[in-house]
């Protein structure tokens, strides 16, 4: 049975030290809800992608993503970038 709860996951990515985005917090439920409202009260970007969370949620915390999500993850730093050039 597939859970219905809510999911989600954030990313960290320095381009000084890192060498590729990294999870640093996922969780489903209440921590999901609190992830959002961590991302909401620090002017995050949110993007919405089901899909991606659940791959991103079988990550261990602090893993690097692995080179076949890249694409996925560069359109979500697209979609995070023009949402922070507007807003400036």
């Amino acid at each position: 049975m597939k859970d219905k709860r809510k999911k989600a996951a954030a990313l960290r990515y320095d381009k000084e030290t890192d060498s590729a985005p990294k999870v640093v917090a996922k969780g489903s439920g209440i921590i999901a809800d609190r992830i959002m409202e961590l991302a909401k009260e620090h002017h995050i970007p949110i993007k919405e992608d089901s899909q991606l969370v659940e791959v991103l949620a079988q990550l261990d915390l602090y893993q690097e993503i692995p080179p076949e999500l890249y694409r996925a993850v560069a359109e979500i730093l697209a979609f995070i970038y023009r949402t922070t050039k507007q807003t400036q």
